[in-house]
């Protein structure tokens, strides 16, 4: 028999290093899937939504490099959208085998017929379809070369008649050129950063996910600078162990101490972040920026200096051209913030909860103290993120992954299905909302089909928390907020996996270690603190105001109870941000 179109692109993707292809095979996809089987070298694995796939994938891709996900056509498409901007918007490489109808049926409305132009335009870096087996090889290694190197999603339409089509041999190169390269400013731009630093007293530096391979140089810059070093969620795995110039995080999600060692520099570094709140950031200092992407330099704030290059060899560039700085009161009083801050989260872990109302903060400390050095969690988009960015500790070896650019609910449990296939050695902790896995339940059997021992946190807040305080902020009484969930104990072991519900402060510990140490896929539903909010580092006065507005609000609409429940709850967090 000879090779088919899909025979070849298996081998392509082999090549590749790509090992699984996540999605829901059918119709357009069944040659690929049929190549799949009899190859060998790929896993198809057979989730229950596309968006999982694509999630999964995004997850994979992320920790291990190219991953892959496919969709059939139409429905199948469109299923894959939510997790594909997610992966474009997080910059990680993403082959998305996008199989559509038969190739005669193109542009007279056929049964599940998309514009996958249209489609999948917003939310790629590459997005092409080939129509002849001709276009096959070139298409495809033009569209790993760009998801490789462009860090995004490459979308390559594959109509599945073309895919039984034998196979065309490709006359230009099948091979992806990694070459080493030094990237970083000039030395006419390097000397003006230096000089700038040099000048000033009071320096901090601030770090994205892309200062992670930097951390060694830049704990070392701020050693000589005397700079505390504050850090975005998505840098903190990467910057916060053995730091002991560290201060946090800021944003949303953040602590006052890295909102105020910012503020009180005369210099502010942005190294390898994208940070997009711009009211957290500085306006009266002068920042400088460092980024590979020239066009993110001065988006969210005005630069004294923009540079464009690798963190990495910018700061090994820099660390030769500064001078050694002798007073560190500046970086004192900073670290010293830093240490009440920590003290004042504490409190809230003391401060276990009780019963149906056990404190989010001391469950997140809990599983922090219990997991491997070298876990990967996944975090769910709301008060889950919160949890584990102020509570997970970074290790030099943990990863956490999440949906910090597209902010998407239901990630964490996808993105878990993706690091426990690629890492299958590894303890991978999943920090689920309530609202969020309700909305991908289904794919709990994708877990047991393929007996991944993933451990499921469900923060069982019976609401949507962070919605809840969103309203609030904005002076609006919470309203369809609250959430009627299944018993997801019973849900796991529906699915064929154990399952576990908490409903005391004292069965946290015994509940974790039970599922922790058991061999396969666990769900720990912790029923959590509904009324149990957190404030961000900064907040305006018109928030405060809001808050108080949605407070008069409830109280008059008779929510009394709610209302002292929530002040009882919180009033650590409102000291804190007076």
């Amino acid at each position: 028999m000879s090779k088919k179109v899909a025979d070849q692109i298996v081998e392509m993707l082999v090549s590749n290093n790509v090992k699984r292809i996540y999605a829901v095979t059918g119709d357009s996809l069944n040659e690929l899937n049929d190549a799949v089987r009899r190859d060998g070298r790929i896993k198809w694995i057979h989730v229950r939504h596309e968006e999982v796939g694509a999630y999964a994938a995004a997850a994979e891709a992320e920790l291990d490099g190219l991953a892959c996900c496919a969709g059939s056509s139409g429905p199948g498409h469109v299923h894959l959208i939510n997790g594909l901007y997610d992966a474009n918007r997080s910059g990680v490489p993403i082959i998305a085998i996008a199989s559509t109808i038969n190739t005669p049926e193109f542009g007279v409305d056929y049964f599940q017929s998309t514009n996958t132009y249209k489609l999948f335009d917003d939310c790629s870096v590459y997005n092409e379809i080939a129509t002849t087996p001709t276009q096959v090889p070139r298409m495809l290694q033009t569209a790993i070369q760009n998801a490789i190197h462009k860090k995004g999603v490459a979308v390559f339409g594959l109509p599945g008649d073309v895919s039984a089509m034998p196979a065309i041999q490709s006359t230009t190169s099948m091979y992806n050129y990694n070459s080493e390269t030094v990237f970083r400013p000039s030395d006419n731009e390097m000397q003006k950063l230096a000089d700038l630093v040099n000048k000033h007293p009071k320096i901090s530096i601030f770090c994205g996910i892309g200062a992670r391979e930097a951390h060694d140089d830049i704990v070392k810059l701020a050693g000589l600078l005397k700079a505390p070093i504050g850090y975005s969620f998505r840098g903190k795995m990467g910057m916060q162990h053995n730091n002991p110039y560290e201060v946090g995080m800021t944003g949303l999600l953040g602590v006052p101490s890295a909102y105020h060692a910012m503020h009180e520099s005369d210099v502010v570094i942005l190294l390898g972040t994208d940070f997009p709140y711009e009211h957290f950031m500085p306006v009266k200092n002068k920042i400088v920026q460092v980024d590979e992407k020239p066009e993110r330099l001065g988006r969210r704030a005005k630069l004294e200096i923009g540079l464009t290059g690798k963190i990495t060899d910018t700061i090994a560039a820099l660390i030769p051209l500064i001078k050694l700085k002798e007073d560190d009161s500046f970086l004192k009083v900073q670290l010293e913030f830093y240490k009440k801050v920590k003290e004042n989260l504490n409190i809230y872990v003391a401060d276990s909860g009780s019963e149906n109302h056990i404190s989010p903060e001391y469950v997140a400390a809990t599983i922090d103290e219990m997991a491997n050095d070298d876990t990967i969690f996944t975090v769910d988009t709301g008060m889950c993120c919160v949890w584990g960015a102020r509570y997970i500790r970074g290790t030099g070896k943990r990863m956490m992954l999440g949906s910090f650019n597209h902010g998407s609910m239901a990630n964490a449990m996808p993105m878990a299905i993706g690091a426990q296939l690629a890492y299958p050695d590894r303890q991978v902790i999943a920090f689920c909302g309530d609202g969020g896995l309700s909305m991908l339940l289904g794919d709990l059997a994708t877990i047991k089909q393929y007996n991944l021992p993933i451990k499921l946190i469900v923060f069982n807040n019976r609401s949507l928390g962070m919605v809840q305080l969103e309203m609030q902020v904005e002076g609006l009484p919470n309203n369809e907020t609250n959430m009627v969930n299944p018993d997801f104990e019973l849900v796991a072991q529906a699915m064929g996996f154990k399952g576990i519900t908490v409903n005391h402060p004292d069965g946290v510990k015994k509940a974790l270690e039970d599922a922790l140490s058991h061999d396969g896929p666990v769900l720990v539903s912790v029923f959590t603190n509904p009324q149990a909010l957190a404030m961000p580092p900064k907040m305006e006065f018109d928030q405060m105001k809001g808050y108080a507005l949605s407070m008069s609000k409830m109280i008059l609409g008779g929510n009394m109870d709610e209302v002292l429940e929530m002040v009882k709850t919180n009033y650590k967090h409102l000291k804190e941000v007076l």
